[in-house]
């Protein structure tokens, strides 16, 4: 498996709202895993991918073309999913080079928060036991809270991927608790970092927020999607990713600096 070094930031580009824009007409394209080929030649880390229970977007059929795709490039595959068991199966079936466990609701239009890991501990331990006796490198998608750290620690997952959409909203929206927002973000990195968890971040970055969520040092990959899809349209998927990639490097070389 293909992965950057420890010292620089990754990306993961998260191809479900190529198969949102495919599924609005029941036809066949645009295809999602030739979205995800052309992401990962653009400079994309990896491919991230969420089955839905409803199967809004991804269907099972991607999930199967992916996994052969990731696997043949050498480069990772992300699946994200609900904690239930069909989607372990799924996952166990597949073996991606990593999970995320996220919340889910039917009537969400995006991921509203983080998986609520203190709460439902007792159901989320034994699938990431699971999953992890597998081979498969387990995250918890959770928000800035130290407390849902270190259940995703007890939990014995590997990783956390921060949930940055309240800080990104504040930004586009100019709520002064834009600031506070990313200083809780910084601190449950480090928290994380200091449980000996690896850090991502993802949901609703964009060129304007991603620096300074890059900047930050604990984390090691940023899953991004909606945002390059949308700008996909008016510049091409390459150009998109390229220049989000540009924008991580500038503010990861800005801090070694």
């Amino acid at each position: 498996m293909t992965l950057r070094p420890a010292s620089s930031l990754r990306l993961g580009v998260n191809i479900d709202h190529v198969a949102t824009v495919r599924n609005a007409r029941g036809e066949s394209y645009p295809d999602p895993v030739r979205a995800a080929e052309m992401a990962l030649a653009a400079g994309a880390d990896g491919i991230t991918a969420h089955l839905r229970e409803d199967r809004r977007h991804i269907s099972d059929a991607d999930i199967d073309q992916l996994a052969v795709i990731c696997r043949r490039r050498g480069r990772p595959l992300n699946f994200e999913c609900a904690v239930t068991p069909e989607m372990e199966a799924i996952a166990l079936a597949h073996l991606p080079h990593a999970a995320c466990l996220v919340p889910e609701r039917r009537e969400e239009v995006t991921t509203e928060g983080g998986l609520d890991v203190v709460k439902g501990h007792n159901a989320i331990a034994p699938v990431v036991g699971r999953l992890s006796a597998a081979g498969i490198r387990v995250s918890c998608f959770i928000d800035a809270d130290p407390a849902q750290v270190a259940a995703a620690k007890s939990a014995g997952a590997q990783v956390v991927e921060l949930h940055t959409g309240a800080y990104c909203e504040a930004v586009r929206h100019r709520d002064p608790r834009a600031g506070e927002l990313l200083e809780a973000l910084k601190a449950a990195a480090r928290h994380a970092a200091g449980l000996g968890l690896e850090v991502h971040a993802g949901h609703g970055i964009d060129y304007e927020t991603v620096k300074p969520v890059a900047a930050i040092p604990e984390v090691a990959e940023l899953n991004i999607g909606h945002f390059l899809i949308g700008e996909a349209i008016f510049i091409g998927l390459g150009p998109a990713i390229q220049r989000m990639r540009a924008l991580m490097d500038e503010a990861r070389a800005q801090v070694a600096a």
